[in-house]
């Protein structure tokens, strides 16, 4: 027995000499598949978690100042394109649209009397037109009379009276054509003067017109609408609040239109390119597998776009690795894209071995 046990305890530490070079040869060839593995998944791939889901937010602004009458949505509830969601106190702006809509008629009636007055010089031409054709008959008539009394006198058959009777006769028909003339300008004038008046007329009614239609679009601005499909979302309205012009009331987040924004280093963009497929995974949703594609990359690194870029050319400098952003469409059903959110967190693994 005492030998069976000495036996025993001498081939303990032969086993756990053999099996510690076991486990360690197990690890070291594990680490090594895993090296591999990673640099051939590396040497292929690029992977970021510094990206966001994005989309289309409209903020929705008020055109006109004016008081909070009605609010016909909830917050976070869903509108759609044309809704109208607030309706403003409109009385000041319906006065203007009747006291626009009584200053054109009162420019069309001032077209219609300008007209009137027009058909009355137009009367007054053909008047003096007429006076001129009365007046050359007169003076073509006492010419012939002044040339027949003329020979008469120089035969002895009129006396010198008579002509000069006749020739006073012709002056003063001469005198009447050239006031009738004088007559048919001023008259001519006063035409041309009322045809002015017309188109005065007519452009301050246009003028009045305009007016009208400003204050009408003014007043359709006292009913704010939804300007596209989406979510209402951060409103900061309450009813009977004077609101100004420009101010934010809410904002419209576009769910049909979403997308990925990926800030990958500068030093991953080397074989980076649209078109390749992009594994996504959403940190809201870790099991659910969404595909991806690379759209286009940013025109220049976040830093740029930041509101104090920074200025390498001031101070020490210190080179940091700059991240460009890329844009990733999303390739995913209604369903699902009906649960993504603008701003949530996700990583994404880039195939860069495919070339377009």
């Amino acid at each position: 027995m005492e030998q069976n046990q000495e036996t025993t305890d001498a081939a303990a530490p032969k086993k756990k000499k053999i099996v510690a070079p076991i486990i360690l040869s197990i690890v070291v060839i594990a680490g090594i598949i895993y090296a591999i593995r990673t640099y051939s998944f590396n040497r292929h791939h690029e992977t970021t978690d510094d990206a966001q889901i994005d989309g289309n937010i409209s903020p929705v602004l008020p055109r006109i100042s004016g008081y909070v009458n009605d609010i016909r949505f909830e917050d976070n509830t869903p509108v759609h394109k044309g809704d109208t969601l607030i309706i403003l106190d409109d009385r000041d702006l319906r006065i203007k649209v009747l006291q626009a809509q009584a200053a054109l008629d009162n420019a069309k009636a001032n077209v219609d009397v300008v007209k009137a007055n027009t058909g009355s010089a137009e009367a007054t031409v053909m008047t003096a037109k007429s006076s001129i054709d009365l007046a050359n008959v007169n003076v073509q008539k006492t010419k012939e009379d002044y040339d027949r009394c003329d020979a008469l006198v120089k035969q002895h058959a009129a006396t010198q009276a008579q002509l000069d009777a006749a020739r006073a006769l012709r002056d003063g028909a001469l005198s009447q054509l050239d006031v009738a003339k004088k007559q048919m300008d001023a008259t001519q004038k006063q035409n041309s003067a009322a045809l002015e008046q017309i188109k005065v007329a007519q452009s301050l009614v246009a003028q009045r017109q305009a007016d009208l239609d400003y204050a009408n679009l003014q007043l359709s601005y006292s009913y704010i609408i939804a300007p596209v499909d989406g979510m209402v979302s951060k409103k900061n309205v309450q009813p009977g609040q004077f609101v100004q012009a420009g101010q934010a009331l809410f904002s419209i987040v576009d769910e049909t239109d979403i997308w990925i924004v990926a800030n990958f280093k500068e030093t991953q963009m080397e074989n980076m390119m649209p078109g390749q497929s992009v594994d996504i995974h959403i940190d809201a949703f870790g099991d659910l597998p969404i595909q991806g594609e690379v759209e286009n990359f940013s025109g220049a690194t976040g830093a740029r776009f930041a509101l104090l870029p920074p200025d390498n050319a001031t101070g020490n400098f210190v080179k940091v690795v700059q991240r460009v952003p890329v844009k990733i469409k999303l390739k995913v059903d209604k369903d699902i894209a009906s649960k993504l959110r603008p701003g949530m967190s996700v990583s994404v693994v880039v195939n860069t071995d495919e070339k377009h």
